[in-house]
């Protein structure tokens, strides 16, 4: 039998290298444009709540804040939502609701970004946007004041199982990476 981890590796390898083909393929100058990121992941005729959603992650990708995604982004991205740990999705999950950069969650850029999520996953889900709102600031809001701060919001979602479900499923993109993945399969 060979090695394992050599195996894996190799399959890693072989990955990236796909990945930066298709990178490369789509953004021949090695920056991601907004536009291209909207092509790149198949997002067309959004509505303008959802474009501002695609924007926020868009921005959330932008280390530099460049206004292009270089490769290194892009790897740093597809890492975050493929391995990442829960603690890292949820720093990346409260700085996309944070949509004024304001270190707080309102109800409003809580509602917004769920409408959001559920118009692009075209994923019908139990709870209306209004009524997860809801239930999110019923649940984590310990002092009431219609915001959550980060500390709120890490501490109440890892200690709650259906927010932390409800988060990790809405913000699941990996449906969007594996047709990606079969597009590059198909193309090679």
């Amino acid at each position: 039998m060979g090695n394992a981890t050599g195996s894996m590796e190799d399959l890693e390898a072989c990955e990236s290298h796909q990945w930066y083909r298709k990178f490369m393929t789509e953004c021949p100058s090695g920056l991601l444009t907004f536009y291209e990121f909207k092509k790149f992941f198949g997002l067309k005729n959004l509505t303008e709540t959802s474009d501002s959603y695609v924007r926020a992650m868009f921005d959330s990708f932008d280390i530099n804040n460049d206004g292009y995604i270089d490769f290194m982004e892009y790897v740093a991205a597809l890492s975050l939502v493929l391995k990442a740990g829960v603690q890292q999705k949820l720093r990346w999950y409260f700085k996309l609701y944070d949509i004024d950069g304001s270190g707080c969650i309102d109800r409003g850029e809580l509602l917004l970004i769920f409408k959001s999520i559920q118009a692009i996953n075209g994923i019908p889900t139990a709870l209306t946007a209004e009524e997860f709102s809801n239930m999110v600031f019923d649940k984590i809001d310990i002092n009431g004041d219609g915001e959550l701060s980060y500390e709120e919001f890490m501490e109440g979602v890892q200690n709650d199982e259906v927010l932390l479900r409800t988060l990790t499923e809405s913000l699941d993109i990996t449906h969007i990476v594996q047709k990606i993945q079969g597009e590059m399969r198909n193309n090679t």
